[in-house]
């Protein structure tokens, strides 16, 4: 983002203050139940959505040094992901080409070669086959190139890991993100470090996650105990990029910022900022740290939530000041999972048939209109 889109979007945002108007778009909206409930639909959204576009499925300094592995779910698939010796990124099937069982255990860890629990059959961080225990006579004429791990594409960009599951071609993440490529540079995510890390499997299907982290229609209400003195009452702002959102949420000290020159405005000071990089991952943008909300869909109704925290490699400040920062994201964003959860438990009950979207929780429209158009191109 540059100095002039930075001094743009705040001006915005204080011509609607002045005016006492919120970000409106033109008509109320609404989105049917069925979008959260059916299973088929679910079903079409893992291929077309988690499966056949890039996701963000670690962030770099989980996969810090060489020989450095993760294993991770992404769209219901067991997925080993490795760093080799040279620093490039790879990302597997976790599964023994053998007898099929899983291949590595262990969540993280530093290995060069992963050796299957069941045979032994033995693998480099590559994928080559490596080693078949009596393989001259048990397997005489296998070709062992034929018999690598089953390649997913992968890319390492803008301080991500990121893995398209129908694929073994590395995804462009330039062409994917578009002109949202110049915002993931200036966030500078390569230079952050894990702090924390929270995880829940929630009840509540991945829509409704997304659509609370795009709206401050609730804030004031749904936090009052937590953050919502400390924001605007209602007032947001949306973009749209391609498939993905960027969202701006002004703290009250605005009000006091549009009182100084506006060579002294900083956006991160004075609002937050809500990336929604489709499909699954959230970025919060703080003035001094990024919190990375990463959802694995299970089921239509089940999604696995990752909160982590991401603070600068060279920081002076505290862990007591991360540790905290941490705990006020998961206060916050627990209450948000809480209505979450409480919405998916009603809609099986009938009282709706769609749930509705006001003037300004058009982000909520735009962002599954996005999806719509996916699942439809998916059938053309």
């Amino acid at each position: 983002m540059d100095r002039a889109t930075e001094i743009g979007l705040l001006e915005e945002l204080v011509g609607l203050r002045m005016a006492k108007s919120l970000f409106l778009d033109d008509s109320v909206t609404t989105s049917p139940v069925q979008r959260y409930t059916c299973p088929d639909r679910f079903t079409k959204e893992r291929t077309v959505l988690f499966r056949g576009l890039p996701v963000i499925a670690a962030h770099r300094s989980e996969l810090a040094a060489p020989n450095d592995f993760l294993t991770r779910e992404i769209a219901g698939l067991p997925v080993l992901m490795t760093r080799d010796a040279v620093g490039d990124v790879r990302a597997f099937l976790n599964v023994c080409r053998h007898r099929g069982t899983r291949l590595v255990n262990d969540e993280t860890g530093c290995l060069k070669r992963f050796t299957c629990p069941y045979h032994a059959w033995t693998w480099n961080n590559r994928g080559d086959l490596q080693g078949i225990p009596h393989g001259t006579q048990g397997f005489p004429n296998l070709e062992k190139e034929t018999l690598g791990l089953k390649r997913l594409g992968c890319t390492e960009a803008y301080g991500w890991i990121w893995v398209q599951a129908d694929t073994d071609q590395a995804p462009d993440i330039d062409v994917y993100l578009g002109e949202l490529a110049a915002d993931m540079a200036w966030l500078n995510a390569a230079d952050l470090k894990i702090a924390h890390c929270s995880e829940w499997v929630r009840t509540v299907n991945w829509k409704i996650l997304i659509e609370g982290g795009i709206e401050a229609y609730h804030f004031r209400i749904a936090h009052r105990d937590t953050i919502g003195r400390f924001f605007q009452d209602n007032l947001s702002s949306y973009q749209v990029f391609g498939c993905h959102l960027r969202s701006i949420l002004p703290r009250m000290s605005l009000d006091a910022m549009m009182q100084r020159p506006r060579e002294s405005w900083r956006l991160r000071r004075d609002a937050n900022l809500v990336y929604s990089i489709f499909p699954t991952s959230q970025l919060l943008v703080q003035e001094d740290h990024i919190v990375w909300v990463h959802e694995t869909p299970r089921a239509a109704d089940q999604t696995r939530i990752r909160l982590l925290t991401l603070v600068p490699v060279s920081n002076r400040k505290t862990a007591d000041h991360w540790s905290k920062n941490h705990d006020i994201t998961v206060r916050t964003l627990s209450e948000d999972f809480d209505i979450a959860e409480s919405i998916q438990s009603g809609l099986p009950s009938g009282a709706n048939d769609v749930l509705r979207f006001g003037r300004f929780e058009g982000a909520l429209h735009q962002f599954n209109g996005i999806v719509e158009r996916h699942l439809d191109q998916a059938q053309t």
